[in-house]
């Protein structure tokens, strides 16, 4: 997803003043045009609920990588640049029942820190899409405890989230965290999706290697 043939779905959270939002720049992408959002607001988000290249059964693809480009221009909060946590959400619109807008799954992808200049490639692997507990790292949302901390809820599973994915998220709102209003000028690319290869794959993969330096050591000696 480059942002060559516009935004193909992708879309920026909008700015509560209605001044600034994301477009296409042709000026600040990595090879291409890119998705910059300038505005002020609690966070920033880049999400697709229509392009089906990422909105999607996962369990189909037994291990997936997703990967994004990010520049941080500035995020200025308080009269000074700071940094901001990037997750990646994947939620499912359906089947709710606690008064949430969705359920999901969620990990951190990596920071926006604009004291670090050019792109930054940020990527995440899940190598089971068919566990049913949450991997290392990863939190849930679709139920709150007394304290409105998010969890995910008892009939859910990682798989059963993964196996209906209505939204894909890259975003700075960290489930369960509150945030102050901030000044955002960063710009997304190269949003990917790429399966894993399976195990056997890769040893194929390793032992024809081996095999091709064995015969070129045997055809130096």
């Amino acid at each position: 997803m480059t942002f060559s043939n516009g935004q193909e779905g992708w879309h920026g959270l909008q700015p509560l003043d209605g001044n600034g939002g994301s477009s296409i720049d042709h000026s600040l992408g990595n090879d291409a045009p890119s998705l910059r959002t300038r505005m002020e607001n609690f966070g920033v988000a880049w999400s697709t609920r229509d392009n089906t290249d990422f909105v999607r059964d996962y369990t189909q693809m037994g291990g997936v990588t997703f990967g994004i480009d990010v520049s941080a221009q500035s995020v200025f909060f308080f009269n000074r640049e700071v940094t901001r946590d990037l997750v990646l959400e994947l939620r499912d619109y359906d089947n709710m029942t606690n008064g949430l807008p969705y359920t999901s799954v969620w990990v951190k992808v990596g920071t926006l820190d604009a004291s670090k200049p050019g792109w930054q490639h940020l990527s995440v692997t899940i190598d089971d899409t068919s566990a049913t507990a949450l991997p290392a790292g990863w939190g849930g949302y679709g139920a709150e405890d007394s304290t409105g901390m998010p969890y995910l809820p008892s009939n859910r599973t990682f798989a059963s989230v993964l196996a209906g994915v209505d939204e894909v998220a890259f975003t700075t709102y960290v489930p369960g965290m509150m945030f102050g209003y901030t000044y955002f000028d960063v710009a997304v690319d190269n949003i990917s999706i790429s399966p894993v290869p399976e195990p056997a794959q890769g040893l194929l993969l390793l032992t024809g290697l081996a095999g091709i330096a064995a015969l070129a050591r045997r055809r130096r000696h």
